[in-house]
């Protein structure tokens, strides 16, 4: 409990889950976020400082928000990015601190993320093999995301590592005995992500999406797969092999939306609120922060703009909008 009144949406939620994002920029340009050559990146001076996010995680804290996962872009290219988990995981009321990562720069990186206090971390794997890796990826890379993958995976105090795979209708298909492979000789947990509208290019569309059932049912002509319990606010369902042999999950926002049970809330590496991944508006919290509003100030609008939380996303709706953001530019 914060020393603040917890925070709600309009619904009922209580919101307990943020993801910051510490930057829009990536090494990566993966075809289902990212265009070939990019996208034109923020100025330094128009994102916020360890010290701006900090204070904003340390105010949400008091409003009973203890899980914090840092994303991008890709977080690890943020210059000194180990010293913010530092001062995020001082913060007494944070009791979940989380990573999502393209794994490029982990290898590197690993020791000193957690020994700054990173407890879990997520790494966005989409094919286990080099040429299709560099498919998707624009980027030829794989074997160094496996040792990032792998020297994380040495510290036991960060646990449970996990490995998402976005999952697209004829890419994927060829990868899932390979990732049930992993999941079933290491204890990673292989988490299959359905394909969303938030490409640059905007090329999404609903027949692209590999349904987490689809892959579900592929599995158990296999392996037998028997579901995991649950927190009401999860993204994934859950499965572990029948046999012991290790666990995978599915992330299914389209075609088995998860928002009646939303507990989380978006900061944007320059200072935004967003309070949905789909969202088309966002309340900016820089500016209120750079201007000398008070964390009273600051907590009135935070709250206000939380309450007007969407009830669910609608991407199976007609007329659905494709938020002007791509992914990078969100946060994972």
């Amino acid at each position: 409990m914060g020393s603040r009144p917890d925070l709600f949406d309009g619904h009922g939620r209580r919101i307990g889950d943020l993801r910051v994002s510490v930057t829009d920029r990536c090494n990566f340009r993966c075809q289902y976020c990212m265009p070939a050559d990019g996208l034109p990146w923020l100025e330094r001076e128009e994102i916020l400082t360890f010290e701006e996010i900090e204070r904003l995680v340390r105010l949400v804290s008091e409003m009973g928000v203890s899980d914090v996962r840092l994303t991008g872009g890709e977080p690890l290219v943020r210059r000194d990015f180990p010293d913010l988990v530092a001062r995020l995981a001082g913060i007494e009321a944070i009791e979940d601190l989380s990573l999502t990562t393209n794994g490029y720069l982990l290898e590197r990186h690993a020791e000193e993320l957690v020994a700054a206090g990173i407890r879990r971390v997520n790494v966005s794997i989409d094919s286990l093999q080099r040429d299709r890796f560099f498919e998707l990826t624009r980027r030829d890379s794989l074997d160094q995301v496996l040792r990032g993958l792998e020297t994380i995976g040495a510290y036991s105090q960060v646990r449970p590592v996990k490995i998402n795979a976005v999952a697209i209708k004829g890419f994927t298909e060829a990868e899932i005995a390979g990732f049930c492979r992993l999941a079933r000789l290491t204890d990673y947990q292989v988490r299959f992500i359905e394909y969303m509208p938030l490409d640059a290019d905007r090329g999404w569309s609903p027949d692209q999406v590999l349904g987490g059932e689809e892959i579900r049912r592929m599995i158990e002509a296999i392996h037998p797969l028997e579901e995991l319990s649950r927190e009401p606010s999860a993204t994934a369902r859950v499965f572990r092999f029948t046999d012991g042999g290790g666990e995978i999950g599915f992330v299914s926002p389209v075609t088995e939306p998860f928002c009646a049970g939303c507990n989380r809330i978006r900061l944007t590496a320059e200072g935004r609120l967003r309070t949905c991944l789909f969202s088309i508006g966002e309340t900016d919290l820089r500016g209120p922060l750079r201007d000398g509003a008070s964390d009273d100030e600051l907590e009135r609008i935070i709250r206000e703009a939380v309450w007007r939380k969407e009830l669910k996303h609608r991407v199976n709706e007609t007329g659905f909008t494709q938020p002007p953001r791509p992914m990078s530019a969100i946060g994972g």
